[in-house]
């Protein structure tokens, strides 16, 4: 009785400053945004106005916000399709494929990761430079006429942003895709080669389900980390006003002194990503296999 009194007092003590500091910084500023999405409150006073839904009313009619949800959206839906399909082409490729190098390759493909989005929109920025720019130089030479293509302006900068998004997170996912495909057993696809089973059928059939656990968590891990890194990478990238996501709108109304409707932003921003939390996990949900 008494070990059990004990223990249960060693975990409360390893668990409850952790805890408190969740409660703290976590959910006591998340209760507070939805408490002041309900108000208007100008830039520098402290006085506050109860408007009720009314931000969320005008919210839902601006043409700028529903216009930052739309490219949300897009690099959301775009950016992980390409990013999965790449990471896991890669990834079955070094792991099943008798390359040398192997290590190599690994390291080279998440470099990416390690670099802060600061340097990774510069590299970008002198790439998609309109004058002398490496991607128009190669355009140009390719056609033989001077080529230029301004990338970070209308229509090309939500193109540009998906390029150097996909760029920075493909190695990330591939390296841990390639941990999950080591552990696969050989001998599944020696049975699966005697069947006459190709390296195709082979990924989707022994491959892919026994790794979906792990793709399933990185998924949704992905799309509600890509909220954030749009907003990064287009604070980075792209001259304001040229391309707004929904954190960069919010951000933008924030520094307008627009306190109250910048928080009903926020509280539809965290709404839609915990819905689509929910989806996603809805939607890739099945029944877990063994080896």
């Amino acid at each position: 009785m008494r070990s059990n009194k004990g223990r249960s007092r060693f975990v409360f003590a390893c668990v409850a400053p952790a805890t408190l500091l969740f409660f703290i910084f976590m959910v006591l500023p998340t209760l507070n945004v939805f408490r002041m999405s309900l108000f208007e409150r100008g830039a520098y006073s402290p006085t506050e106005t109860f408007v009720g839904l009314q931000n969320f009313k005008t919210l839902l009619r601006d043409p700028k916000f529903i216009s930052s949800m739309q490219n949300t959206v897009l690099l959301i839906v775009v950016v992980t399709i390409v990013t999965f399909f790449f990471a896991l082409l890669f990834a079955g490729i070094l792991t099943r494929e008798k390359i040398r190098g192997q290590n190599f390759f690994r390291v080279v493909f998440y470099i990416p990761n390690i670099l802060s989005v600061v340097v990774i929109a510069g590299i970008f920025s002198a790439i998609y430079k309109p004058e002398n720019g490496m991607l128009n130089s190669i355009l140009s030479l390719l056609s033989g006429q001077s080529v230029m293509v301004l990338w970070k302006d209308q229509p090309m900068v939500v193109i540009s942003i998906i390029i150097a998004m996909v760029w920075q997170a493909i190695g990330y996912y591939m390296v841990m895709y390639m941990a999950s495909m080591s552990a696969v057993p050989e001998s599944l696809y020696e049975s699966a080669e005697l069947d006459g089973a190709g390296r195709i059928t082979q990924f989707f059939q022994i491959t892919l389900p026994l790794i979906w656990t792990n793709i399933r968590t990185t998924l949704t891990f992905f799309i509600i980390s890509t909220i954030n890194m749009a907003f990064l990478f287009v604070k980075a990238m792209v001259a304001k006003g040229m391309a707004d996501v929904a954190l960069s709108f919010m951000y933008n109304q924030k520094d307008a002194g627009l306190y109250g409707y910048s928080m009903a932003a926020g509280v539809v921003i965290f709404l839609f990503s915990f819905l689509l939390s929910l989806l996603v996990n809805q939607a890739t949900k099945r029944e877990p296999l063994e080896m």
